[in-house]
């Protein structure tokens, strides 16, 4: 899929939740409808939870060890409610982009649909002169 990019900075801002411009609606969409969706939900995911991270990292006044503890924790904490709400925070992604509600998640079961017939198709599994 050809699109264009956002740069970092817009990047940054559409992990935060911003909007991005008409002309990212197809960068959007594949980047909520490829493999590597989770993965990239989860890249944004601590990209909005770093500023409370590094709040209690650098200005709670407790020792270290507890600050690193409760940032750790708060990481994990955020990253499974985040896991949780996951379908529903790509589709809202998706719709701000301009799509219908439900796009991504009809493209990503199509996409694993389409890789589950080449895997069983005959032609993968026994070679092309096995169709006599």
């Amino acid at each position: 899929m050809s699109s264009v990019r956002p740069g970092p900075l817009r990047w940054i801002w559409y992990a935060l939740g911003g909007g991005l411009p008409h002309r990212f609606s197809p960068w959007v969409l594949e980047d909520t409808t490829r493999r590597s969706w989770v993965w990239r939900h989860l890249a944004r995911a601590v990209v909005q939870l770093s500023p409370l991270v590094l709040v209690c990292l650098l200005v709670v006044p407790v020792p270290l060890a507890y600050r690193a503890s409760a940032a750790l924790g708060g990481l994990l904490l955020g990253l499974l409610f985040s896991m949780a709400y996951m379908v529903e925070t790509i589709e809202h992604r998706v719709a701000k982009a301009g799509y219908e509600p439900g796009t991504a998640a009809r493209i990503r079961a199509e996409r694993v649909e389409r890789r589950r017939l080449e895997r069983l198709s005959p032609y993968r599994r026994d070679g092309a002169g096995s169709f006599d």
